[in-house]
């Protein structure tokens, strides 16, 4: 089983959306092993978004991320980056693919909703920022039967 990283973005809280992509990732059959909603701090989101330091849009980019609360979230499946990736859809909303989350209800490439972390390395780190690992749980589900062949 992988795990990932998955953020409801502050545009995604202040929308509502946040059952509605929890709905999604539980209805794929992905499992929920942490999760937590919080207010980035500035040094926070330079870490998170580090790999952008040099971008023109990077200050742009940390001000909206601590610009209201976020959910975040460690998810669990068989390849869970890439099925995740999949639900997600494109980085710019105008390019998704309708039936995925920013298919579905982005319209700009700042305000896409949600975060999935883009391998398994990103995910290792990006939940190594924002979960200490006791706050993650490992549990069984009766229903993983009838999603994973075994």
């Amino acid at each position: 089983m992988e795990r990932t990283f998955v953020m409801v973005k502050p545009d995604g809280v202040q929308r509502g959306l946040v059952g509605e992509i929890i709905s999604r990732l539980e209805r794929k059959g992905l499992k929920i092993v942490a999760i937590k909603m919080l207010k980035i701090t500035e040094e926070m989101a330079k870490r998170h978004y580090e790999e952008h330091k040099s971008k023109q849009f990077f200050s742009s980019l940390v001000s909206y991320i601590t610009s209201g609360p976020v959910v975040a979230m460690v998810v669990e499946g068989n390849n869970a980056v890439k099925v995740v990736r999949k639900l997600v859809g494109a980085t710019n909303p105008s390019e998704a693919e309708p039936g995925t989350i920013r298919g579905d209800f982005g319209l700009d490439v700042g305000r896409n909703v949600v975060h999935a972390s883009d391998s398994l390395a990103s995910a290792e780190r990006e939940i190594g920022l924002f979960f200490t690992p006791d706050e993650i749980l490992s549990y069984e589900r009766e229903v993983d039967r009838w999603i994973y062949e075994r």
